[in-house]
């Protein structure tokens, strides 16, 4: 089961779904409209307790689904008391995850999204390692109808800044090949403008046709409303200048191609990078990639030279980022 999103009347609705398995590809269904306020299904005896108003379980019984451990909560998670949330956190052990049965469907994941997924772990415009990633990082799509992924990427790419929207588009779509110009990866918005935005209206109509992509979904002649936000986010914002330095930056000190420096001397060391993002060893074990990006980014907004702030700061920064996302392969 999965918590999904729809703008009904301009007002947004949340419906309880699922992904199920029809022998050819997943599709997905309706079980619950929980409509514009899902809050109103959570009931508070008393205490720090809440519970699941039973007309939820009852209808999905009703339709032949048992709810597994956690899944209800996991949906309801967010609408709950912030309160009551910030306690049971402390000793919540909730995964997140949905149990799902195995070896249904296949690991052919579409090169779409694949991009999505390396940019917002990653954020770096440079996908040319895409093909050499393990396909573990792509595991989150496994077993999931292109409904469910769809509901994926909407929730996750809030963790994007507006400064990132047209070139997450740009990447996402892959806009980069249609120029053989070197700053077509660091530098977009030295392009012909009128060509990308061009280039960019046929891959979005050609990836609307691709039945392969939509494979398990009714699917009309018109523009999928799955794809309308990136029309809004490509044409309705401008590059972020700061953000293409920084990607910039990244990949100079990612590649040492032409400059090795000595050992020990100009790089950062695991406790020295810790220090630097303000955070503790423990803390760090339990952090995400995902949310260590995701604070990197907020810290480098900071630091950035063209915020205000310096230059050398700003580079030893980036390379605790460097260090401390090593860090994470490592664990």
């Amino acid at each position: 089961m999965y918590l999904a999103q729809k703008i009904i009347k301009k007002k947004l609705h949340y419906i309880i779904r699922e992904s199920y398995w029809n022998g050819k590809y997943f599709r997905s269904r309706d079980l619950f409209d929980l409509g514009d306020n899902p809050a109103k299904y959570i009931i508070y005896p008393g205490g720090n307790a809440y519970y699941i108003d039973e007309k939820v379980e009852n209808r999905l019984n009703s339709l032949g689904v048992k709810p597994g451990f956690d899944e209800l909560d996991n949906i309801f998670w967010r609408f709950l008391k912030p309160e009551i949330k910030y306690i049971l956190e402390m000793f919540s052990q909730r995964s997140g995850r949905t149990q799902r049965k195995k070896g249904e469907g296949n690991a052919q994941f579409h090169l779409f999204d694949k991009r999505r997924i390396h940019f917002l772990r990653f954020g770096n415009m440079d996908q040319g390692k895409i093909g050499r990633i393990s396909p573990k990082l792509f595991q989150v799509l496994l077993n999931k109808s292109r409904d469910e992924i769809e509901q994926y990427f909407l929730e996750s790419e809030g963790i994007l800044d507006p400064s990132e929207f047209k070139p997450y588009v740009y990447v996402i779509f892959d806009l980069q090949r249609f120029s053989s110009k070197l700053t077509a990866k660091t530098m977009p918005q030295a392009l012909n403008q009128k060509k990308v935005d061009e280039y960019f209206i046929e891959e979005i109509c050609r990836l609307n046709k691709d039945r392969s992509f939509w494979a398990g979904m009714t699917t009309r002649p018109d523009l999928n409303e799955y794809l309308i936000r990136y029309i809004i986010m490509f044409f309705d914002n401008e590059y972020g200048q700061s953000y293409f330095l920084h990607d910039y930056i990244k990949n100079l000190i990612d590649g040492k191609r032409f400059y090795a420096p000595p050992p020990n001397k100009g790089s950062v060391t695991l406790d020295e990078a810790i220090t630097i993002f303000g955070i503790k060893k423990d803390k760090l074990n339990k952090m995400s990639r995902r949310g260590l990006t995701a604070l990197y980014r907020h810290m480098a907004k900071k630091y950035h030279p063209d915020k205000g702030g310096e230059h050398d700061k700003f580079i030893k920064l980036t390379e605790a980022y460097q260090k401390l996302l090593k860090s994470k392969n490592a664990m």
